[in-house]
């Protein structure tokens, strides 16, 4: 059976490329005999068609398959919906979508199925984020919050909710029963024992039983997979699926795409048992699907992904009018996908751009020549100072292939103001001047504090992030180096 399958998968690709070769050179990819197609168009049409509705597919799921990754991820190490969080310092050791290490994280399971859960935060400076198993935006708490950081009770709604809502109480509709909620602390001073300690000040309980506060356990030190990347490129991604459909209410905006899913045999009530031929198309549709969001992430062709003319930045988010890539009158589509491949939740606190609280994200995988970046070389990136940041700011390297920090045993993957960035002052000035950061498999001499190892043979990609962004991120009146190839001794480019 497993021969058979390859080679039904090995046939369907054949066909798709031909058809594609076809259309390329004018010809019809279809023969009709009498008006009527005959018995190899009719088994060529309805491959082309389940293969095209499961790609499509794929990378519209993608973000539910991969939330539901998360919240699997972390139960093995102790987290349990509506009892326990689990809270962690982002390490290479935990695979993670472009999780950054400036500040810990409590990753919060709930469950909606007996009734709201409440969230109670004290005033100081923690900023989170609800999304729901669809990986929708359900509200903000914390600074980027409507509490603004004074602390603040809210109250997180099951969807279809018609029940008694209490006063004093900050509101979010979530479209599923479960969610996740992620509440990070700021280290202010770099103190990050303090920040894991003010995790723990975070309050979580049902509505109907405020004595049942969720507990937290400390998994920094445990490694962990919290992503889809075991399910992605095979059957398990429908599998999973399927799970989530079965699950949880249909969410109405999606009453299209659920139809493109009943074709490839995933309805809720129904159980989802594809056969021989429809496994391979979408095991196919799997790696298929994946491989056209990888190239979209790094090989963007899109304008406006552009963050400066004259430099290689790119946005991290294409969409900064809201939290939902929406437009006026449709979905950016190819911005959700860009975005939920290589990172993780929604909220518009993270994609505006503008002036004052939340949070600004650029990516970079491209060298100062327009080239990928290569593990086995090495590079500096000039920042000037002073960085528009009004909290912290920090650069995260990630593996392309896992879009984890990257792991190449350091021990590390990031470099941040609040803790290694020492600033290097080369003009008059308190405020002036600029900082030089080192990235390749080996420290030019004397620069091993401001230095990131990589791994020869292996791409890697970063995030630079500015926290509390301040107006010249936006104006173009500030702008951080390109990454340049330098001699591993730290001279000028290598040629």
């Amino acid at each position: 059976m497993r021969y058979a399958t390859l080679g039904r998968t090995l046939a369907i690709t054949l066909v798709a490329a031909s058809t594609i070769a076809q259309a390329q050179t004018g010809s019809p990819p279809y023969q009709f005999k009498g008006g009527f197609p005959t018995p190899e168009t009719v088994n060529r049409a309805y491959d082309d068609a389940d293969l095209n509705r499961a790609i499509q597919a794929y990378r519209f799921f993608y973000p539910n398959v991969s939330v539901y990754g998360l919240l699997a991820g972390f139960e093995p190490l102790g987290a349990k919906y509506n009892q326990t969080a689990v809270v962690l310092e982002s390490l290479p050791r935990h695979v993670l979508f472009t999780p950054n290490s400036d500040t810990p994280y409590a990753s919060i399971p709930i469950d909606l199925t007996t009734g709201p859960v409440a969230i109670e935060l004290p005033e100081g400076p923690l900023l989170g984020v609800a999304n729901d198993l669809n990986f929708r935006w359900v509200m903000d708490v914390g600074l980027p919050g409507p509490d603004a950081g004074k602390g603040g009770r809210h109250l997180i709604l099951p969807p279809g909710y018609k029940g008694q809502i209490p006063g004093g109480f900050y509101t979010g509709q979530s479209t599923t029963n479960r969610l996740i909620l992620i509440v990070r602390s700021l280290p202010v001073g770099g103190d990050m024992q303090g920040a894991l300690a003010r995790l723990n000040t975070v309050k979580a309980y049902p509505l109907n039983q405020p004595d049942a506060a969720f507990n937290y356990v400390n998994i920094t030190e445990q490694g962990t997979d919290a992503t889809p990347l075991r399910w992605e490129d095979n059957i398990e991604f429908w599998k999973v699926l399927h799970r989530i459909i079965d699950s949880e209410p249909p969410y109405e905006p999606f009453r299209n795409q659920y139809g493109e899913l009943a074709v490839l045999g995933i309805v809720k009530g129904k159980p989802f048992t594809p056969d021989a031929r429809m496994t391979s198309i979408l095991e196919l549709a799997a790696k298929s699907g994946l491989a056209q969001m990888k190239v979209q992430s790094f090989a963007d062709r899109r304008p406006d992904r552009v963050a400066w003319a004259d430099r290689k930045w790119e946005w991290a988010s294409l969409r900064p009018e809201n939290g939902f890539f929406d437009m006026p009158t449709y979905t950016d589509l190819d911005a959700r996908e860009k975005w939920f491949y290589q990172a993780t939740f929604e909220s518009p606190a993270m994609f505006r751009r503008q002036a004052g609280g939340g949070s600004l994200y650029w990516f970079g995988a491209r060298d100062n020549a327009g080239n990928f970046l290569d593990g086995g070389k090495t590079y500096r990136l000039t920042v000037p100072y002073p960085v528009p940041a009004s909290l912290f700011w920090s650069v995260t390297v990630y593996d392309p292939d896992t879009r984890s920090e990257i792991d190449s045993g350091q021990g590390k993957a990031a470099l941040r103001s609040l803790f290694e960035i020492k600033p290097e002052i080369t003009r008059l000035g308190s405020n002036a001047g600029t900082t030089d950061l080192f990235f390749g498999p080996n420290p030019p001499a004397g620069k091993e504090g401001q230095w990131i190892r990589t791994i020869p043979g292996k791409g890697w990609f970063t995030y630079f992030r500015i926290y509390g962004p301040q107006q010249a991120a936006f104006d173009g009146s500030w702008r951080p180096g390109d990454f340049e190839e330098i001699a591993a001794s730290g001279g000028r480019a290598l040629q």
